[in-house]
């Protein structure tokens, strides 16, 4: 089916109305000036704060303070960013030809629905969005799902309903929202074993959706075990979450945890960071790691293996990042880990036979996948944990090939 029909009315591209956009773009200007006014006296205050510092302690004290002013120089360009990106965000919009609008409209009036805009709308990545005001005229209740399903059928596009949409249509006017449905989905899979003399994990982890089609697992290994590790893990997977769906980029969101670690009040404060976001349209894959463990793609039997030599954060000023991209491919496997997996089977086998065991693993559900390298890991150490070991597992298949 064509994608937009103008029938003598003009496509719109904006989503904000003219004055909310340029106020917006003036915000940015200013916040871009004010991280310029950060920045450009940095160097000559260093330099001035050396000539005047009467010990080796106040200067150091000083040249802390100055880094931290480059960074909030940073955070803030990045914040300028994201509302420059918001202010020039554009859609292809344009409204439904009215004979097929009013076919529409008539098939959703037979279930109780009526209908007075609709929009097929064509997003900056290409992929296809519907903006649908509607009210239910009856007393029968018809969930959003339900008419995302009616109007996948009527406009021959695999819709669903957008996370913000109301659960119901209600009796009052309202505007709703349908996203073309992604291609792939996941399964995840975890498995945990806490270090003998502990009570708590200093591993954490979480899945989330980072934006429409985009999954995300982030795993994080403090440093050390117990409470302490659990905290600035617990920090860094939480903040990391934040950050992406506030609209952060990755590289910034690390820099901006890994300062809050820098600036924690224990002398140590470090923590690895272990990242997976997955395009389930295109099924492209990008990994971040910052003093993980290595990561495995399982493609049948085949293993690719991602790895990093980096340190962790929360050691220098800007942290380092491997950033490192794959395509999957329906039935494919990514397993992550934390160190204490590769610290087990350093006590059998060796870590070098990991690849090994993850390729010769023949099943199909993540959540045993992760059982079974647990439970092997466990075995080679011959039951006595050392360090907290956490599996992830994520299996992503193409819908309707399951």
């Amino acid at each position: 089916m064509k994608k937009s029909v103008t029938n003598g009315r003009d496509s719109f591209d904006s989503i904000l109305p003219d004055y909310g956009r340029k106020k917006l773009l003036t915000c940015a200007d200013s916040i871009r000036e004010l991280a310029d006014t950060f920045r450009g006296t940095e160097q000559d205050v260093i330099l001035e704060q050396y000539k005047e510092a009467e010990d080796r302690r106040d200067f150091l004290w000083q040249k802390k303070l100055s880094e931290n002013k480059s960074l909030m120089a940073e955070h803030l360009k990045e914040m300028a960013q994201i509302m420059t990106g918001v202010a020039e965000a554009s859609r292809r919009c344009e409204p439904m030809s009215e004979r097929r609008f009013r076919q529409i409209a008539h098939a959703l009036k037979e279930v109780g629905i009526q209908i007075k805009n609709l929009y097929l709308i064509e997003n900056e990545r290409g992929r296809l969005e519907v903006s649908v005001s509607m009210r239910n005229q009856k007393t029968n209740t018809l969930s959003t799902e339900e008419i995302g399903d009616l109007l996948s059928v009527l406009l021959n596009i695999r819709l669903i309903a957008a996370e913000d949409n109301s659960f119901f249509i209600g009796t009052e006017w309202n505007t709703f929202y349908y996203v073309e449905e992604a291609a792939y989905h996941v399964l995840t899979g975890i498995a945990t074993a806490v270090k003998e003399t502990e009570k708590i994990s200093g591993d954490n982890y979480a899945f989330f959706e980072s934006g429409a089609g985009n999954m995300t697992a982030v795993l994080s290994d403090g440093m050390g075990s117990g409470e302490k590790a659990c905290k600035d893990s617990t920090m860094v997977v939480e903040l990391m979450q934040k950050f992406l769906e506030a609209g952060f980029q990755t590289e910034t969101a690390v820099q901006m945890i890994n300062s809050s670690l820098l600036s924690g009040e224990e002398n140590s404060n470090m923590s690895t960071l272990d990242l997976c976001s997955i395009d389930l349209y295109s099924g492209e894959c990008r990994f971040v790691k910052v003093g993980s463990a290595c990561s495995y793609i399982k493609r049948q039997h085949l293993v690719d293996r991602i790895s990093a030599g980096n340190l962790p954060m929360g050691i220098f000023q800007k942290p380092d990042m491997e950033i490192v991209s794959r395509s999957l491919l329906d039935g494919d496997y990514i397993v992550m880990f934390s160190d204490g997996i590769t610290d087990a089977l350093s006590q059998g086998i060796g870590e070098e036979m990991l690849a090994e065991i993850i390729g010769g693993c023949n099943l199909m559900n993540p959540g045993e996948i992760a059982n079974n390298i647990l439970n092997f890991c466990i075995h080679q150490c011959k039951g006595h944990i050392r360090d907290d070991m956490t599996v992830l597992v994520i299996g992503i298949w193409k819908k309707g090939e399951d």
